[in-house]
């Protein structure tokens, strides 16, 4: 298993966590981005910078993604694609994609970019909270101790 981040937007504090489970785990995590981005001197971090470009990032991750690996995203598009690969996804709030609640996250999503287009204010999500990261941590602990579990 490997961890997939759609880096550009992933918020620092969430890499952060992400770099400290992939030195505790041993498990190989690889960060995507069409800018640079510094990450940590490690054996188990990577990072792959993708050419500028409408969802070359997300692109870039779908092709390399294997069945069971973990895509971190807030995009929900990504997350379906990564779903339909049997692949897991997870965004930084902690909130894990599937095929049970996949299609209602697009359609959402949709009807928000349809009201935006029309002109109306949507905001935008909150900030993330001391919460969330709080969530994010205890669910991609669960989640990557099941996996060592099951190796």
């Amino acid at each position: 298993m490997k961890i997939w981040v759609d880096a550009d937007a992933c918020p620092v504090v969430i890499k952060d966590i992400l770099f400290r489970a992939s030195e505790r785990t041993g498990i190989e995590l690889t960060l995507v981005a069409n800018q640079p981005i510094r990450i940590p001197g490690s054996r188990f971090i990577n990072f792959l910078l993708v050419k500028p470009g409408f969802d070359a990032a997300d692109n870039e991750i779908v092709k390399r993604l294997s069945h069971g690996d973990l895509v971190i995203t807030a995009d929900i598009p990504l997350a379906a694609e990564a779903v339909e690969k049997e692949a897991y996804a997870l965004n930084p709030r902690g909130e894990f994609y599937t095929a049970d609640n996949i299609k209602s996250r697009l359609n959402v999503r949709d009807f928000m970019a349809a009201l935006r287009e029309s002109g109306m204010d949507t905001g935008g999500p909150p900030a993330l909270s001391q919460g969330d990261r709080k969530t994010f941590a205890d669910e991609l602990d669960k989640f990557l101790g099941r996996k060592n579990k099951n190796t």
